[in-house]
């Protein structure tokens, strides 16, 4: 009971500080961010984000959209094995980092309630991931924290770690 609790603070806390960045973001200029402009707000994203732009694909996300995006945090990228990140990070690996990145993406935006009864979603990389909704929700082997950060061009699911195709 303790640890689920511990874990709804921590996501509503998470949710709360995404959601801060972006009123301040939208606050500034009257236009509300983009999903990685939303991701680079949080410092918590960051390994993401060093990864999109190594990817080539910030400007694609930055696009109009409407894309979900489940985004890994640090904390995430770390479980994975030693290396792992700064290898995929290499100019040589790109295609197998976009791999990566592109199935954290489903074309459209899926809100939190919309997931219900789901057992899959098509992914941008091509590849489906599996749904789960019996306790909580689970995208493949990642848990999903954080809900429904809004963007302009979709919508911030926020995970706890990497998937992989």
């Amino acid at each position: 009971m303790k640890t689920r609790f511990v874990t709804l603070v921590v996501a509503t806390l998470v949710s709360l500080t995404v959601a801060g960045i972006a009123l301040a973001h939208n606050h500034g200029g009257g236009k509300k961010p983009t999903v990685v402009e939303v991701a680079a707000g949080n410092p918590d994203f960051s390994t993401l984000v060093a990864a999109v732009k190594a990817a080539g694909l910030a400007e694609t996300l930055s696009g109009e959209g409407p894309f979900t995006v489940f985004a890994p945090t640090n904390a995430a990228f770390e479980k994975l094995p030693p290396g792992t990140v700064e290898n995929l990070l290499k100019p040589e690996n790109k295609d197998q980092l976009v791999a990566v990145l592109t199935y954290h993406v489903v074309p459209g935006k899926v809100l939190a309630a919309d997931v219900a009864g789901l057992k899959s979603a098509g992914t941008v990389n091509g590849k489906p991931i599996r749904i789960d909704t019996s306790n909580g929700v689970k995208v493949d082997n990642a848990t999903v924290t954080a809900t429904d950060i809004e963007a302009s061009n979709g919508v911030i699911h926020v995970i706890d770690t990497v998937i992989l195709p």
